[in-house]
């Protein structure tokens, strides 16, 4: 099948575990599941609202393993935005992340005019090994959006791929077809760590 110019392409990386397929199945088909299902590469398409018309949010769920680097730099070069998952109860997620930031980087140049979220999943859970405040400062460092999320609650999912859209400077892309915005909370409620793309 061939790829429509007006997709907008949206990567989720992460350590295997970490929540990523979760994520994006509590988005597209809001539905979660307590099983551990390792994947390889998985793509969904939302529609979406971009630029007063309509365009294919086109989701590429990404492998935890790095057994395929030349799949992780394909994906990094097609990519329009990219989300970052680390599990909260896990420090060793958080740190796995540097090397696909930095590849991130050296592929695309420069960060400055690309939507990244930082996302750190499980914070529903108690056993924490990443502290909010650590996760925003590296945020900050990253030039990059920070949120937490709870794809098993249902918390900040459909937030967290509003809140890419609304990173992205290029064109004006809304979740709602419609143009109205879903969230009654305020922005200012949901965004942690927010960081300013210049």
């Amino acid at each position: 099948m061939p790829e429509q110019s007006n997709d907008y392409r949206v990567v989720v990386f992460g350590a295997g575990g970490v929540g990523k397929s979760s994520l994006v199945l509590r988005f597209v088909k809001g539905t979660f599941r307590d099983t551990y299902i390792p994947t390889i590469e998985d793509t969904y398409r939302q529609v979406i609202s971009c630029d007063k018309s309509v365009c294919t949010l086109q989701i590429t769920d990404t492998t935890g393993s790095h057994q395929f680097p030349a799949m992780q730099r394909l994906s990094i070069s097609k990519g329009h935005a990219f989300i970052l998952v680390f599990s909260v109860t896990s420090k060793q997620s958080l740190e796995e992340l540097g090397p696909i930031y930095q590849l991130i980087v050296q592929i695309k140049g420069s960060v400055e005019d690309i939507p990244v979220m930082l996302v750190g999943n499980k914070c529903d859970e108690t056993q924490r090994e990443v502290d909010t405040r650590e996760a925003q400062a590296l945020a900050q460092q990253w030039k990059c959006a920070f949120m937490e999320t709870s794809a098993k609650m249902n918390y900040n999912v459909k937030e967290l791929f509003q809140e890419l859209l609304t990173l992205e400077t290029r064109r004006s892309m809304s979740l709602n077809i419609d143009g109205k915005r879903s969230s009654k909370q305020k922005r200012t409620d949901r965004i942690k760590g927010k960081c300013t793309l210049m």
